[in-house]
């Protein structure tokens, strides 16, 4: 058996906070040393929980940050993947092997964490997670046969188990998946949409909680290394939108966002050749029936209050991911660093 070594790094720390004064938002710093955090995960209106680089993982419950750290024979593991279920957060280990721990949300002292999942193989990269209800989830990574890899949990993610490539369409040479926010997956009530990019940037949907999938084409930039889709979310059924880019030239304008009013079937591009670039990350502002929208990425926090037919850039700041607890406020993550946003 692998010893599981777990570090606390940090245990209730109020840390060192800067607030930055921008025109239409504040942001609200937490330093985290170290670590590169693409993963969050919003508990309720006080806490958020996140997972990063170097095995860290923690939370933050108002303004108290907790830190830890896990090593998995000997070594500290590597997160991009965050899921909650109502009771339980589950982080994902991206590396061969991969890793799914669960922990409990709301204990107050610190919980070890448990092993659920556990997965050996020389290609194995997994990139995002999500749960549908308290029952069902999915995490999504790199393909390591002649599909995308799925796991699959309906049992509140005590147990996970990997999906057959019977189920799920066949993946082109080159094609991947960008583990760049925990934003390749979106769901509603039981519709879940993967997103690709590399060679391809396709769309992968199932209507059954993903036993079942259906792919369909984008006409996002594709076929470099670096280029495609690398974040999706849906307001319902049928409206979505897709935004990614060349993360090796993030300027470029070109082919970097869509939408879809038919739940993923067909793809417009818009605002193409305007700002933003290269997004790793977007999402649908709550209560504002899908009209306003934040996208974030190395580049900054961009803006759109008209379905995204056109943006604003809010800030300079660079930010990975981003995760709304209600219209006017929201947790960012970047490279040593998670944020609270206040929208003005």
């Amino acid at each position: 058996m692998v010893k599981i070594v777990y570090l606390s790094l940090i245990s209730l720390l109020f840390i060192f906070q800067i607030t930055a004064q921008h025109k239409n938002l504040s942001l609200k710093t937490f330093e985290i040393k170290n670590t590169s955090i693409r993963a969050l995960e919003v508990v309720n209106d006080s806490t958020v929980w996140f997972a990063g680089s170097h095995g860290k993982f923690g939370r933050i419950i108002n303004s108290e940050l907790q830190i830890d750290s896990l090593i998995y024979n000997k070594k500290l593991v590597n997160f991009r993947s965050i899921a909650f279920n109502g009771e339980y957060i589950f982080i994902l280990s991206i590396e061969n092997p991969a890793i799914l721990y669960k922990i409990n949300a709301f204990v107050n002292k610190k919980s070890k964490p448990e092993i659920v999942y556990h997965e050996n193989h020389e290609k194995v990269f997994y990139d995002s997670m999500t749960f549908f209800n308290e029952q069902n989830g999915l995490a999504m990574g790199d393909p390591t046969e002649s599909c995308i890899s799925i796991i699959l949990t309906n049992d509140g993610g005590n147990s996970w188990h990997k999906l057959n490539c019977k189920n799920i369409p066949e993946i082109f040479e080159g094609e991947a998946a960008f583990a760049a926010s925990n934003t390749n997956i979106a769901v509603y009530k039981n519709n879940v949409w993967l997103v690709t990019g590399g060679k391809k940037a396709r769309i992968f949907h199932s209507n059954d909680s993903g036993e079942n999938w259906k792919v369909y084409d984008t006409p996002i930039i594709q076929g470099g290394k670096m280029t495609g889709i690398y974040c999706v979310d849906f307001y319902n059924e049928n409206i979505g939108i897709i935004m990614g880019g060349n993360w090796e030239n993030k300027s470029s304008t070109n082919a970097t966002k869509a939408l879809t009013s038919d739940g993923g079937k067909t793809w417009k591009l818009i605002t193409n050749g305007s700002i933003p670039g290269y997004i790793s990350c977007v999402q649908y502002v709550p209560d504002t029936k899908g009209k306003e929208i934040v996208a974030v990425s190395t580049e900054g926090i961009y803006f759109s209050n008209n379905n995204g037919n056109s943006w604003a850039r809010l800030s300079a700041e660079s930010y990975y991911s981003i995760r709304f607890i209600n219209k006017k406020t929201a947790w960012l993550s970047g490279n040593n660093k998670i944020a609270k946003m206040n929208l003005h």
